[in-house]
This record gives C-alpha cells, structure tokens and sequence, in this order.
C-alpha cells in the first residue's frame, strides 16, 4: 500500500476514533454524580466504572478474532452500533440497574480499541506504527477534550441530553466509517489441498501470557494491564475526590477532564515521535511508568485546584508515553496472522485491569481514605517499571517449555 493510501486511511480512522471517544467523555465524567443522586456509594460507583470493562473483557478477543476472519471494518461498525445503544439507555435510565446496562453496552462498544490498533498494524509499516498509534490515541484525546466539554453544556439544557448527544454522534459516527472507512485486512489465503488450515488459538495465546509473563508479547502485555489498572483506578474515584476536596459538580467536572485531554494531545502529536525516536520503544516506556508513577503520588498533595492542576499534568504525560509504546511493541512482537488476535488479548487483559481498578479504587476510598486509591495505583506503577527492568536485563523467554523469543532491548524504533 503507498504511503498515501496509509495515510487516508489513518486519517479516516482518527476521525472515526475521535468521535467515538467524544461520545464516550460526554457521559462518562456524569455517571458519579447521576449515580450518586440515585443513591449510590463510592464502592457501587466503582462496580458501575468496572461494568465497561466487564463487557470489554467477554467482546475484546473475540472481536479481535472476528476481524482476523472476517476483515476490521464490520466489527469496528458493529462496535459503534453497541456504543450508541448505551447511550440511548443512559439517557434514559432512571435507576442503578439501567446504568449498569448502559455500561454494558457502552463496554461492548469499548472493545474496538483492539480492532483500531490492528487496522494501524494493517496500514502502517511497522517502524512507523509508534508514531501512527500515537496520531490515533491523539485523536481519541481530542475526543477526550471536547466531549466533556460538550456534557457540561448539554447537561445545562436536561439531564437526558448528553447521553441523545452522545447516541447521535455515534450513529453519525457509523454513517461515516460505513461510507469512508475501507477494509484493511488482506483476505486469508485459503489452504492448498492437503495444508492443514491454520488455527490460531486464543486459548493457546491467553495460556502463553499466563504461563510465560517474560517473553516479549506477554511482558509488554503485563505492562500495559498495570498501566491501564493504575490508570483507570484513579479514574474511578477521581470526580468524587475532586468534589471532597474542591467542591467539583457535575456542572464543572467536564472542564477538569478537557484540560487534561489538552496536554494528552500537545503529548501525542508534538512529543510522543522525537520522544520514541530518541529513546525507542522501550525507553519511552519507561518514562510514562516513571511518570504515571509521580502523577498518581501527588495528586493528594496539593491544597488548591492551581496545584492540582500542575501535578495532575504527569497523569497525560505517562499515558501518553506508555500506552502507544505497549500497542506498538505487541503489533511488532506477534505473528503476523495473529496481530489482531494478540492485541483483542491485550485488550481484554487490559479491560480485566480496568474492571479490578475500580473496585479496589472505590473500596479504597470509601473505607480506607480519599487518597489511598492514588498511593496504592503509584506503588503499581512502580512495581511494573521494576518487572520492566528485570525483564529488558536478561534474556526473554528463558523459561522451560517457552518459544525462542528475542530479547526486549533488541527492538527498537527506527530512528529514521
């Protein structure tokens, strides 16, 4: 494909991206307080977050398996669909149960992260794939920016508005991606007579992460479900820590979230590419860990919101650095039948981190104090940067039974 296909084709994906994530940031900052009004404690409010992730976790691989088969674009349309059914119900819930069910949807939605990746892994050669996932994770930030943005206004007109504005977006969202967005996976080649078909197992492959943790696929694997844990841990609890501490509402946490979705992009188009260019793959994981790990440690620190806004900066700055880093290496270390399948896997190991953080979150701020669920995400972090470091120093999959793997520290981005 010539470098210009890719690149319409990743622009086409972006936009896709952005809206959905629009969609999701319109609703996702109000569902505390709207679940708070119902009656709702801070750990049931955790449950709520980790519903997203629950259903992410059943559809990821399976998504990821189905695109292998059957091409990304049907899948990435039917993950719209989902996501605009949950909406419309969040609009109209008016009990615990319905947003439980609107998370539900919303989380099968969720579950074409994956899907998206394997599309860029698709499109793009593999020395430009950093650079390429960190556009798109851009462009969902944008989404993370305006879409609260839009909730604090459309909340102003009903209750009811965000999740129809988010709904609408969403099927115009479909409308677009049906009629712009190509298929990019090369059809399979059907086996010769004789050639036993190829079977990649999802069994086989979840096994590998469990049981072999050091080799490449499965380390950068444990890596990003730490990250993601941390990460949306502090999510859970951090509206109702804002609103403890500062007297946040639902009426102003949106701006709160569009300025941390500001510097995730100043992050991703200006500093993620001469960042992974410079330090590699590897490297520039590290930093994110290092500075995910501070980010979640001072949070509690400040006494005003001018504070908080300055420490809570390291949050986009390690997300950014991490997350595009992890996809990127997982595309690179995986077969290339199975790229679809190995990042669904990573998803769903991940979607499993964003169901435990919540609750643990939520139980940690309800019984244990406001910023405990910060310090416990923060030691996470470092841990992982620890296992990191172990891992990168010695040689990869070393252990009995496992697949003769390159080490971690022999890939790296090219600098070109």
């Amino acid at each position: 494909m010539s470098d210009r296909a890719a690149l319409g084709r990743l622009w086409v994906l972006m936009g896709t991206a952005f809206i959905d994530m629009m969609g999701l940031l319109i609703v996702l900052p109000l569902l505390p307080f709207y679940a708070k009004n119902m009656g709702a404690n801070a750990t049931t409010i955790g449950l709520l977050m980790a519903a997203f992730s629950f259903a992410q976790l059943v559809t990821a691989s399976l998504w990821g398996k189905l695109s292998d088969r059957y091409g990304r674009r049907p899948v990435l349309l039917s993950a719209l669909l989902a996501s605009a059914v949950g909406y419309v119900i969040f609009a109209y819930a008016d009990s615990i149960a319905l947003l439980f069910v609107s998370r539900l949807a919303q989380g099968a939605g969720g579950s074409m992260t994956g899907v998206a990746n394997a599309y860029v892994s698709d499109s793009v050669a593999p020395e430009d794939r950093a650079k390429a996932l960190g556009w798109l994770s851009a462009a969902t930030n944008l989404g993370v920016m305006i879409g609260p943005a839009i909730s604090a206004l459309a909340v102003t007109v009903s209750p009811r508005a965000p999740g129809l504005v988010a709904a609408a977006l969403c099927l115009a969202n479909v409308v677009s991606a049906w009629r712009w967005l190509p298929e990019s996976a090369q059809p399979r080649r059907e086996p010769t007579a004789g050639e036993p078909a190829p079977r990649p197992s999802v069994r086989r492959a979840l096994r590998r992460v469990l049981s072999h943790p050091t080799l490449p696929v499965s380390a950068v694997i444990w890596i990003y479900t730490a990250g993601m844990m941390a990460f949306f841990a502090m999510n859970a609890v951090l509206a109702l820590y804002l609103g403890h501490r500062f007297g946040v509402t639902e009426k102003t946490i949106g701006w709160f979230f569009t300025y941390v979705g500001a510097a995730s992009i100043v992050m991703r188009v200006l500093v993620l590419g001469p960042a992974v260019r410079r330090w590699g793959e590897l490297g520039v994981m590290r930093l994110g860990m290092l500075a995910l790990a501070l980010g979640l440690a001072t949070i509690p620190l400040p006494a005003g919101i001018p504070g908080f806004a300055a420490v809570v900066l390291l949050i986009p700055i390690g997300t950014a650095l991490l997350f595009p880093a992890t996809s990127s290496l997982v595309s690179r270390y995986a077969e290339k039948a199975e790229v679809g399948q190995a990042l669904g896997i990573q998803q769903a190991f991940g979607a499993v981190s964003r169901m435990v953080g919540p609750v643990w979150a939520g139980l940690a701020f309800q019984h244990l104090g406001v910023s405990t669920p910060f310090w416990i995400g923060s030691v996470l972090m470092l841990l992982a940067l620890l296992f990191l470091q172990r891992t990168a120093a010695q040689p990869v999959g070393s252990a009995a039974g496992a697949e003769s793997e390159v080490p971690l520290e022999t890939e790296r981005v090219s600098p070109q």
